[in-house]
């Protein structure tokens, strides 16, 4: 018997009392440096995200990592690299660089309108 049920975005498959969870799509995951103390950065990033992305996103992942890593990957494409993109980036392009990933279609509001006025 195989029962499914959705559990916090993800869906639960359970086949004769053994449970497995499906990763849920899109899945943001979010690499961030121990060692330099950056896992409350990356919770923060994690928290807007999943606060903009409601409906779009399917799970959001902080993966704990040395040697000043910080890197954004969105279905397996990293959006951004803290070492190759100058640091850490601003929460209206992550959020325009997660959104043209997974909903090009949706509004981020006034972050859209802050990018069209600096152009």
């Amino acid at each position: 018997m195989r029962i499914t049920s959705n559990v916090g975005g993800a869906r639960c498959a359970c086949n004769d009392g053994a449970m497995a969870l499906e990763p849920a799509t899109p899945r943001i995951a979010i690499n961030y440096c121990t060692q330099c103390n950056w896992l409350l950065r990356a919770q923060w990033f994690a928290a807007e995200l999943l606060s903009t992305f409601v409906a779009e996103v399917g799970e959001v992942a902080l993966i704990p990592g040395t040697n000043a890593v910080f890197t954004i990957h969105v279905n397996g494409e990293l959006i951004w690299d803290r070492a190759t993109d100058g640091g850490f980036p601003e929460i209206t392009e992550l959020k325009r660089r997660v959104r043209d990933e997974i909903a090009p279609d949706k509004s981020l509001g006034h972050s859209d309108r802050q990018a069209s006025a600096s152009s």
